[in-house]
């Protein structure tokens, strides 16, 4: 797996992450609007996306949209660099990570990279509720992916 940095050094590659993230999670049809992306390629295909966007610099909190379309893009390297750019590169406190209610595997990973719920009825629609994760800097820095 290698990594490929879109932002303002890569506006094209910037766009391609985003536009593979919003064209895998249902809802997103509108995608983005100022954003930086990581991408995750397996050889030259891209596989994996995450997001940054709705940054708040005097608040400390951006938050985060991923897809993709394998199992095994999130390694322990890139678990690094995807939380490393809202954490270490830009100073971010908090990561907001928004998720349907049904989307029962996005939720176990969240959880399981200590994220903290907040379920929002009706956030999504009149029938379905949101859970808002957050994950601050401390316990990303407490959690086990971060042991050498």
């Amino acid at each position: 797996m290698r990594l490929l940095w879109g932002g303002e050094g890569d506006p094209a590659a910037n766009q391609v992450i985003a536009d593979f993230v919003s064209a895998h999670i249902p809802g997103c049809s509108r995608g983005f609007a100022d954003f930086t992306t990581m991408g995750v390629l397996d050889n030259a295909a891209l596989v994996a996306g995450v997001v940054y966007h709705n940054y708040a610099p005097e608040a400390g909190v951006i938050e985060l949209s991923a897809a993709s379309t394998s199992k095994r893009w999130l390694t322990r390297p890139v678990l690094r660099a995807m939380f490393g750019y809202p954490f270490d590169e830009i100073g971010c406190q908090m990561i907001v990570l928004r998720v349907s209610e049904r989307n029962a595997g996005m939720i176990a990973i969240a959880e399981r990279f200590g994220f903290s719920p907040h379920r929002i009825p009706r956030l999504r629609g009149r029938d379905e509720a949101e859970i808002l994760f957050t994950l601050t800097d401390n316990a990303w820095r407490a959690h086990p992916a971060n042991r050498r």
